[in-house]
């Protein structure tokens, strides 16, 4: 991956965290709707099909996802 993608994709993890803290201060989505929002964004990379590569670099997505999931950085718990 050359660096702006890196880069890119960097910031729209932020962008995303960010929006999902949002949500959840507004309480507009509550942490149990973000948690699935962010279990079905990494099923879906889990589960898809394509080239070997293209599957290597899903599963890398859904398990960065996972991660994020463990570590609670989209919610702020009480």
């Amino acid at each position: 991956m050359t660096d702006d993608r890196t880069f890119t994709g960097m910031a729209a993890l932020s962008i995303c965290e960010a929006l999902l803290l949002a949500l959840n201060d507004a309480g507009i989505l509550p942490e149990k709707e973000i948690m699935g929002v962010l279990m079905d964004a990494a099923a879906t990379h889990e589960n898809a099909v394509g080239s070997e590569a293209e599957i290597e670099r899903h599963r890398a997505a859904g398990a960065l996802i996972r991660r994020i999931i463990a570590g609670g950085n989209s919610v702020r718990r009480a």
